[in-house]
């Protein structure tokens, strides 16, 4: 299977950006999901820049137009979620790692939903801040997947996408910040039935 290789937001710079600049960008990026998570739409700049702790005009230096923020906002979450595969998979064995990336799964869904809105206003404008997040996501998941099959640990009858449509709905009934502890025991329940029980004894 290829690397994956997460898209990253159309307005990223053609130039690796200064690291005092990247780490703006970041924080820009971070806030903008609370701040659209919170207030929707109607958002503020200015609160967003606060949130950041950055100037108004390093934020539109950034992002001029409320879409590309949006859009950016959504992208990097995406490619946050799939970069941390590797590490994941380095850090701890697989069955551990996907239970880790899950509930990352579940609080990227989360921001998701709280986002509707301002994102449904994206694709209004005639901007496509999806792309390819649903494949890149599926990719990810397939990597874990296949990490748990190589070592005997995942059963190999499941496929990613039927575990892809399990964890979106978990995500969609139980992403409330009360249902949080019910959303974490489905996502045990489900990797259970993943993983390969040892023999009854006796």
């Amino acid at each position: 299977m290829p690397p994956l290789t997460p898209e990253r937001d159309t307005q990223s710079p053609q130039r690796p950006l200064r690291a005092d600049a990247q780490r703006n960008r970041d924080k820009i990026l971070a806030a903008a999901v609370r701040v659209f998570t919170e207030e929707g739409l109607n958002a503020h700049f200015e609160r967003i820049a606060k949130e950041a702790g950055v100037g108004t005009g390093t934020l539109y230096r950034n992002f001029p137009t409320r879409e590309a923020l949006i859009e950016a906002a959504y992208r990097n979450e995406v490619a946050r979620l799939c970069d941390a595969v590797p590490e994941l998979l380095a850090a701890a064995q697989p069955r551990e790692a996907l239970r880790t990336w899950m509930g990352r799964f579940v609080d990227y869904a989360t921001a998701k939903r709280g986002m509707a809105d301002a994102l449904r206003a994206v694709v209004a404008s005639g901007g496509d801040p999806y792309g390819r997040s649903r494949d890149l996501i599926q990719d990810a998941l397939t990597t874990l997947m296949e990490a748990g099959t190589a070592t005997g640990v995942f059963r190999s009858d499941i496929r990613p996408s039927d575990m892809f449509a399990a964890l979106a709905g978990i995500a969609l009934t139980s992403a409330a910040p009360d249902q949080r502890a019910q959303a974490d025991r489905l996502l045990d329940l489900t990797l259970d039935g993943l993983t390969h029980l040892p023999p009854a004894s006796g």
